[in-house]
């Protein structure tokens, strides 16, 4: 058997252990300062990642962790409470090995959510932006030998965002009062924060926001047939401009995604009921 593959069935193996071998539908990533969404899903098991065999560690501040499998929206959903960057030193094998992970145990449809740097100038921090489309300037997931267990050598992402699930999202958003942006994310290594230059770069070139992460696990959920729904918080923006008046920090970030989670929690679940 492949190696990778061991690994993956080896950390399925165990967290049907820990779930009594229910399949859930839907898979959650919570990005920087939105794990408190965590706390809306009726939690049925919670699981530290260091207790799953071949699960990395999540040094990111603001990711506590934990693998949360429970009910949210009448659908039983399996949430990570954190997420794995490239930036921590992992290879794309191990930072994408959840949503492989999460394939194999019968998840469907995967909602992704960052925290991110708006980049248009018509964002404001706070804002909620439906991704609809990203730029990829990190290393694809897929370089290698092809998983064949999960899909296609060459993955079509045309659509890597789903439509329909797109459409559900500003419906849900205009039932709900939430006014929501719409945007295309981009993805760098970090985890140094944008310079100015970069960011004009990536504005020219069609971003609407930055962030660290996401992306390569898109990719991995596409390849592996899954539906996918993203969306960014804007929890600062990026500088345009070497003025020290405008400078990123960390913990800002985590703040403004903590205030978002709620929105973003109430969207989240409108959908999944509608799925």
């Amino acid at each position: 058997m492949d190696e990778r593959v061991k690994k993956i069935d080896e950390a399925v193996e165990y967290i049907k252990t820990r779930i009594c071998g229910k399949t859930p539908q839907v898979g959650i990533v919570l990005g920087s300062g939105l794990g408190n969404l965590a706390d809306k899903i009726a939690a049925e098991a919670v699981i530290p990642y260091s207790d799953i065999p071949n699960f990395a560690k999540s040094t990111a501040i603001g990711h506590k962790g934990n693998l949360i499998v429970g009910m949210l929206a009448g659908k039983l959903v399996c949430a990570m409470q954190g997420r794995f960057h490239y930036y921590e030193g992992y290879p794309m094998e191990r930072v994408t090995l959840p949503v492989r992970v999460m394939a194999r145990l019968g998840v469907k449809t995967l909602f992704v959510s960052n925290a991110a740097g708006g980049i248009n100038p018509f964002f404001s921090v706070g804002d909620l932006m439906i991704i609809s489309d990203h730029i990829n300037l990190l290393p694809n997931p897929l370089i290698g030998p092809n998983f064949e267990e999960f899909g296609e050598r060459f993955t079509d992402m045309t659509s890597a965002y789903d439509r329909t699930l797109i459409f559900e999202a500003r419906k849900a958003a205009a039932m709900l009062g939430i006014d929501v942006r719409e945007g295309v994310y981009l993805a760098n290594p970090g985890p140094s924060y944008e310079t100015p230059a970069e960011v004009r770069f990536y504005n020219t070139i069609g971003a609407d926001a930055v962030g660290m992460s996401t992306v390569p696990e898109v990719i991995v959920a596409r390849h592996s047939g899954m539906r996918v729904f993203g969306m960014s918080v804007i929890t600062n923006m990026s500088n345009v401009s070497n003025k020290e008046t405008h400078l990123n920090d960390g913990q800002d970030v985590i703040d403004q995604a903590d205030a978002a989670a709620d929105k973003m929690e109430r969207i989240f679940s409108a959908i999944i009921e509608s799925l």
